[in-house]
């Protein structure tokens, strides 16, 4: 693969000496104009990678907060050819902000997968995060993925032991995303300690990223995050601060946008004054 947005973002990062956020958002999440209005506004808050929710019916790994989002874009008529269109049009502003795809196999495998890698390329899309294909399925989208210019990005979890992990580092590409907690989205916080000692083991045994997320919701979780890893992602909490915003019929306000972003600005705070630690 050639150096990607991911590649060249992770990089500068480096480079500054600090950790990066990570925001995730479904696409379509409360209708297709605020959900484009929302991640145009993302970077300018702090965001340094943008993961795109892909909405799906069955979202095995998501927690309510996340579920109930993913619904309001599908009430809404998000379709997986509307989250590249939104990709499109993110991409007529800003050509250098990373965006990851994250989402289930299905809405794929029925878009077709060689016109979706395909299309995602064209539109912008620099990696997919698909949950629910382990490594023994790499043939079936991971591969031809990176070999039409995607990242894949692989999910690690604190049940993933020695004898698995080389497996899944085997074709990732772009980061690893360290799952903070067993269970879904937003349900737990973290043990910090225990995250910092497991990032420092993954980043042992490999030179790519290590992005942590699950269960982060403050300034103050992100910044004990950012103290170990390469990246904090943060999704159910900035999807909180969407749905707060919304009226009685979960139809966008005027203050809806704002009310995301400035909590990606608390955020980006906090990774931003975290003290780095020998645990890398």
């Amino acid at each position: 693969m050639t150096t990607t947005r991911i590649d060249a973002r992770f990089a500068a990062l480096e480079r500054e000496g600090r950790a990066g956020l990570v925001t995730f958002v479904s696409a379509g999440d409360p209708d297709p104009e605020t959900s484009l209005a929302l991640v145009r506004a993302l970077p300018a808050a702090g965001a340094d990678v943008i993961e795109l929710g892909m909405p799906f019916s069955d979202p095995m790994s998501d927690g309510p907060t996340i579920q109930a989002s993913s619904q309001r874009a599908l009430k809404h008529g998000q379709t997986l050819a509307g989250t590249l269109a939104l990709v499109r049009a993110f991409r007529e502003g800003d050509d250098a902000t990373p965006i990851v795809l994250m989402g289930y196999y299905n809405p794929i495998y029925i878009y077709g997968v060689d016109r979706f890698l395909a299309d995602a390329h064209a539109a912008g899309v620099d990696g997919l995060i698909v949950v629910d294909l382990p490594p023994e399925e790499d043939a079936e989208l991971c591969v031809p993925a990176m070999k039409a210019g995607l990242s894949f990005v692989r999910l690690l979890t604190p049940t993933t032991d020695a004898a698995r992990l080389p497996a899944v580092l085997a074709n990732t590409s772009g980061f690893l995303y360290y799952v903070s907690i067993t269970g879904v989205t937003g349900t737990a916080k973290p043990d910090f300690a225990a995250v910092g000692r497991a990032v420092a083991a993954v980043k042992a045994k490999t030179p790519l990223p290590v992005a942590v997320g699950f269960g982060v919701r403050t300034a103050a979780d992100a910044a004990a995050i950012a103290a170990y890893a390469d990246a904090v992602v943060v999704g159910s909490a900035i999807v909180s601060a969407i749905k707060a915003s919304l009226d009685a019929n979960d139809a966008a306000t005027p203050a809806t946008v704002e009310a995301a972003t400035a909590l990606v600005r608390e955020l980006a705070g906090g990774v931003r004054a975290a003290r780095r630690t020998a645990a890398e």
